[in-house]
């Protein structure tokens, strides 16, 4: 089980690395095809605010999207796993 929760994780770690990836790489081109910054300033900027928003927004935004939605006794290691598939 101990197996499961680690890949489980790992599978999240980077299933989020690759989603901000892409995330941030929309922001910064739109940023920078129009000229506002230059591409290392954008690129910083974008670091910068996501960083910052971790620490600004902790998980609230996660708490009312997942309000209500499923009842915490049905949550196992598989469900957590299926919903990244």
């Amino acid at each position: 089980m101990l197996t499961l929760v680690v890949f489980i994780v790992v599978l999240a770690l980077v299933f989020d690395f690759l989603n901000g990836m892409n995330d941030a790489a929309n922001s910064v081109a739109t940023v920078v095809a129009t000229g506002v910054l230059p591409p290392r300033l954008a690129v910083l900027w974008a670091a910068f605010f996501n960083f910052v928003a971790a620490f600004g927004f902790e998980v609230k935004v996660a708490g009312t999207v997942g309000k209500g939605i499923v009842h915490p006794s049905v949550v196992d290691p598989f469900v957590v796993l299926a919903a990244l598939l």
